[in-house]
């Protein structure tokens, strides 16, 4: 069977805080177009670890490598543009913007965006502009909330602005999505319509990391299952794999059955 190419490669990360070991040396692997999720009991470090990979925190030593690219040293905005995007377990919307103006703000290298071309390209931005608002709409209608499009981001459901969050990522036509939490807080059938669309992203060729406290959903949703305990790594394999380990049962539970 042909190999699987890694598109995130993690090795070796390391980060404390004031001397608390939050993450010892983990490591993780994601497949170009899968489904990977990360889990772990309470205190595992996965918040840690993921913050690590986008480099929202910048990790005390070891290795992230996306696409080919070191980008462990790399800020943040320079990681999206090449690819690497991510959401939060809150879900950051501008609530006096209305969903399509939170679409628009997802768009990357936007010609508008320079002091100069608003002058000398107008022709060009105006075009732009048009091609990211349908676009925009496009995504919206996949989420089933293109009927929402003018209305204020704060009006929005808990569940609702996840989705609008995880649609303002594609924006970016990012080849990987880090996923924070994306049923959390979410009532079941906003949790079922956002596995749907996960699915069929990813049957797009989109591939995504997924932490989630909600074992169902991973086990649901992933190809790989990655566990994160006391910081380090204690387990990865398939869905079966994970739920038969005793070494996984006992993190969670204290025991094995």
């Amino acid at each position: 069977m042909t190999a699987i190419p890694v598109l995130l490669d993690a090795r070796d990360l390391h980060k404390n805080f004031d001397g608390v070991k939050a993450v010892q040396g983990a490591s993780i692997q994601v497949g170009t177009g899968s489904i990977t999720g990360l889990i772990g009991p309470n205190g595992a470090g996965k918040t840690t670890l993921f913050n690590l990979l986008s480099n929202f925190i910048h990790p005390d030593s070891g290795a992230v490598v996306f696409n080919g690219k070191a980008v462990q040293d790399m800020p943040s905005h320079h990681i999206a543009r090449l690819g690497m995007v991510r959401t939060f377990q809150v879900a950051r919307a501008l609530s006096r913007l209305s969903v399509l103006e939170n679409m628009l703000l997802g768009a990357q290298q936007q010609t508008g965006e320079r002091f100069w071309d608003v002058w000398l390209k107008p022709g060009l931005i105006t075009r732009q502009q048009r091609s990211l608002k349908e676009k925009a709409m496009g995504i919206l209608a996949d989420v089933g909330l293109d009927q929402k499009a003018q209305d204020y981001a704060g009006s929005l459901s808990g569940g609702q602005r996840k989705l609008l969050e995880i649609a303002r990522a594609l924006m970016a036509d990012p080849k990987l999505v880090l996923l924070d939490e994306p049923a959390a807080g979410v009532n079941p059938a906003l949790i079922d319509q956002i596995c749907d669309r996960i699915q069929f992203w990813n049957q797009q060729g989109l591939t995504f990391l997924i932490v989630e406290h909600n074992t169902d959903v991973i086990m649901s949703l992933c190809d790989h299952v990655w566990v994160l305990a006391e910081g380090q790594n204690l387990a990865d394999g398939t869905p079966g794999e994970i739920q038969q380990s005793t070494a996984v049962l006992e993190a969670y539970l204290g025991h094995a059955e």
